[in-house]
């Protein structure tokens, strides 16, 4: 496979991950078993990069746990919206 994207939307219980590639999605908790659990999911395959917003007190423990091991990037909400918004459409997904 191809070095691929992958979108995280993080709540305070769960995160809902979705591979571009392939158009795959799943939940996991967010704890460190959860964390655990993505990390089996993607595999061996090169992930070019994690895509996720900053949610307040719910992403830094993801952060804590991925950050040395995948490529992470911390998108800002507003301007998520923003961009959304200037697309014309009415969500950011």
């Amino acid at each position: 496979m191809m070095n691929d994207s992958i979108g995280i939307d993080i709540s305070k219980d769960r995160l809902d991950a979705f591979r571009l590639s392939d158009r795959a999605h799943r939940a996991f908790a967010n704890t460190q078993a959860g964390f655990d659990d993505l990390r089996r999911w993607l595999g061996d395959s090169p992930v070019c990069r994690l895509v996720y917003e900053a949610t307040g007190p719910y992403h830094g423990a993801f952060e804590c746990a991925l950050a040395s091991r995948l490529p992470l990037v911390k998108v800002n909400p507003l301007q998520a919206r923003r961009f959304a918004q200037a697309r014309g459409s009415r969500a950011k997904t």
